[in-house]
């Protein structure tokens, strides 16, 4: 039997369902039900039949998954595969500015930990960012925790007032202008399109800026025949198998996540028989860090 097959059967046998981001390696988003950025992953989650979750992705997600459905098991193929930048705030920083604004909103990109979701009045993804914080009545805005994102939005929403934290994804910030000059030198005809996790000077070199899945749709819709994605690498799997008649490029230097890269079929074959790496949540985190992520849900309707 091979792995696949037994992955198969394990699915049957336990009630399992296989979620992926589209940044982990392409012989796992073969194997995945839903594949996804982290806002359709989210709004999966929220609504899945199946008894267990395998989550192919970093820590953050998972802990997302059991708060959103904490009558499940969710399973993460490699326990330690996790985002640095999901750890780049600070509680107390938080406190300071709730104390400074009397109207302030803590608003969390969902790149973060249950801890740092708990702190905060309402989750955001790449996809809804903008969204949710023209909704809010908030004037002030603390954005946490990248700083990347929170200026992409600030620039789409002037009447919000801005607080910034210093928060970044260090796989989006080494992608480098001067990368980008000579991918766009090497392939003339080919527009960019980024991430906002990336740096503001990347941004200003693009032709289009959005999520992972704004990205994939973006380049669909365009009449370009070739791309430069500034993003994690593991995208191309998706735009290849949707556009086969197009060409995708990265930077010399590929971005890529090491902690998504973790994850393998092998592991995800594991986890199905042992159960092992649950994630496992303190019943007050869980509920605490529930209802930003509720919020979120309900704003982006």
């Amino acid at each position: 039997m091979t792995v696949r097959e037994e992955i198969e059967q394990l699915k049957r046998e336990k009630n399992a369902v296989i979620l992926a981001h589209y940044y982990v390696r392409p012989e796992v988003q073969e194997l995945a039900d839903y594949i996804g950025d982290s806002f359709y992953l989210s709004k999966v989650a929220a609504g899945l039949k199946e008894q267990t979750i395998v989550f192919c992705g970093v820590s953050f997600m998972g802990e997302s998954a059991k708060v959103l459905n904490p009558g499940k098991t969710v399973l993460m193929p490699d326990a330690r595969a996790d985002c640095a930048m999901a750890h780049m705030a600070d509680a107390e920083r938080i406190r300071r500015v709730r104390e400074m604004y009397d109207d302030v909103a803590v608003v969390c990109y969902i790149n973060s930990t249950a801890e740092l979701k708990r702190l905060s009045d309402v989750c955001v993804t790449s996809a809804n960012a903008v969204q949710i914080v023209k909704a809010l009545p908030n004037r002030n805005i603390f954005f946490i925790p990248d700083k990347n994102l929170a200026h992409f939005v600030a620039e789409q929403v002037p009447e919000k007032h801005f607080i910034f934290n210093d928060g970044y994804c260090p796989v989006h910030e080494q992608i480098q202008t001067e990368q980008i000059r000579a991918a766009k030198a090497a392939h003339p005809d080919a527009e960019v399109l980024s991430h906002p996790e990336c740096s503001r000077a990347v941004l200003e070199l693009s032709d289009y800026v959005g999520s992972t899945s704004g990205i994939i749709r973006y380049a669909g819709e365009s009449e370009a025949a070739e791309f430069i994605i500034c993003t994690e690498n593991g995208v191309r799997a998706e735009l290849e198998k949707r556009y086969p008649g197009k060409k995708f490029y990265f930077t010399e230097a590929e971005p890529v996540c090491e902690d998504m890269k973790l994850v393998t079929p092998d592991k995800i074959l594991r986890v199905l028989r042992t159960g092992e790496n649950e994630v496992v949540m303190d019943e007050k985190l869980r509920e605490e860090s529930r209802q930003p992520l509720e919020e979120m849900l309900r704003l982006a309707k």
